[in-house]
């Protein structure tokens, strides 16, 4: 894996500040003894020239060595006593341009990053800052000038993954604070971080699993932003929609105008005068990337109440094997309307040439299903009325793809309970299906 010196920086920080988070040691367990090894083995990892000076009555700037605890003791440091950091700049005769800063914070750091920005005189603004999570409370719904906002660098991205609510309060801030503002999975929560994943973490945190549970999502917008770095030929794309709920229907899958944006480091910097607020969804680890895709179905009903059912659909791809999808839709069927949903999908499968659609049923389900048919004498309209499908529209988001699937057989288009049907790409020339997908 190549990885460029200025991306191995900002992930050499990352992986710094993770660590600082848990006070100097790694957030992975290590066992009784291996401690001291660790240090030695990661030795090389912390060399800096940077250092880090305690200053004191006694003391004019004793030198403390990262992971190194003793020399806080030597260097005559008292826990009990306020302390004041100072972090230094640099000189405007270095001849150092602004634009070239990246300011990445996690948290409250994140809007501690914007105060910097803010603070720096003159008319050269630094070049980027970006929010991971920026906390959310005494900070949500607070004037430009008391948080992280545009207004801080050239140009401000900010990614959200823990806003969920819990007594009015929530970790992670919810309200856009950058240029671009993503939402993965809608902000609110992160997929595998719920305690049913409690399990899970104990086999891999051992007795820090309760706390890494509760910050999972929290936490999740660095490892975001790392994996940005990691797999650089797979960038994750957001796409700019009003909320969560458009989004799952598959309406905001279009990079018109500059309406998506990868997130993470190699993000378009293009500063706006109004946040744009952008969604996608992402996998429960890295990497995290998924590919979006939006159908749209039209179904036509021909029983005289709504069908409460579940579907499955096979995808075949020019580069992958069928991928299976199930779908239910809440509301039931109704006739002669169009159903639009997200679907996304792990893997690449390359372009999409081939659906299996079938209506799963339970085999009871289905005797009744072919009994009624029989013994109610129809008056009208077929014998054995069901689902008709005829075409199914879909809109790849990652490539901006627009196809229509007709089914294989022209002569049976009904769909009735176990059996499944093959569509393939085909040619609408009508005008009802050369509408535009949104």
């Amino acid at each position: 894996m190549d990885i460029s010196p200025q991306c191995f920086s900002i992930l050499l920080v990352l992986c710094i500040f993770i660590q600082s988070s848990a006070h100097g040691q790694s957030l992975k367990p290590e066992p009784f003894g291996r401690r001291a090894q660790a240090v030695e083995t990661n030795k090389t990892l912390h060399e800096t020239k940077t250092r880090f000076l305690l200053f004191g009555e006694t003391n004019q700037g004793c030198q403390i060595r990262i992971n190194h605890l003793d020399t806080l003791q030597e260097c005559g440091f008292n826990s009990s006593r306020p302390l004041v950091m100072i972090i230094h700049g640099w000189s405007e005769s270095v001849q150092f341009s602004r634009s070239h800063v990246h300011l990445i914070g996690y948290s409250l750091g994140a809007h501690v990053s914007g105060f910097a920005g803010s603070s720096i005189g003159g008319t050269r603004k630094i070049g980027r800052i970006t929010g991971l999570d920026a906390a959310g409370p005494l900070f949500e719904g607070s004037s430009p000038s008391n948080r992280l906002s545009p207004d801080d660098a050239n140009f401000v991205d900010a990614i959200h993954t823990f806003t969920r609510e819990h007594m009015g309060l929530s970790v992670g801030i919810k309200q856009p604070i950058g240029h671009y503002d993503f939402y993965p999975n809608g902000g609110s929560f992160q997929p595998g971080c719920h305690f049913l994943e409690l399990y899970r973490h104990i086999a891999k945190h051992g007795l820090n699993a309760i706390t890494q549970t509760i910050k999972c999502s929290h936490e999740r917008s660095v490892h975001l932003f790392i994996d940005s770095l990691l797999h650089a030929g797979t960038q994750s794309v957001a796409y700019l929609c009003s909320d969560m709920d458009s989004f799952s229907q598959g309406l905001c899958l279009s990079c018109k105008k500059g309406r998506c944006n990868t997130l993470g480091y190699h993000v378009r910097q293009e500063p706006r005068s109004k946040s744009k607020k952008l969604f996608l969804v992402t996998r429960a680890q890295s990497p995290f990337k998924v590919y979006h895709y939006q159908f749209k179905i039209q179904f036509i009903n021909q029983t005289e109440t709504p069908i409460q059912t579940t579907f499955t659909m096979s995808l075949l791809g020019t580069k992958e094997k069928m991928q299976k999808i199930a779908i239910t839709l809440g509301k039931g069927i109704a006739s002669n309307k169009t159903y639009s949903f997200l679907i996304t999908l792990d893997v690449d499968i390359g372009e999409l040439i081939m659906i299996k659609f079938k209506w799963e049923s339970s085999a009871v389900w289905a005797n009744v299903w072919n009994t009624v048919q029989t013994i109610i004498p129809w008056s009208t309209g077929p014998r054995h009325p069901g689902l008709v499908l005829k075409t199914i529209r879909v809109k790849a988001g990652e490539t901006q793809q627009r196809m229509t699937f007709c089914s294989e057989n022209t002569d049976d288009l009904q769909l009735h309970p176990t059996q499944e049907k093959i569509f393939v790409k085909c040619e609408i020339k009508s005008k009802t299906s050369k509408r535009k997908i949104r």
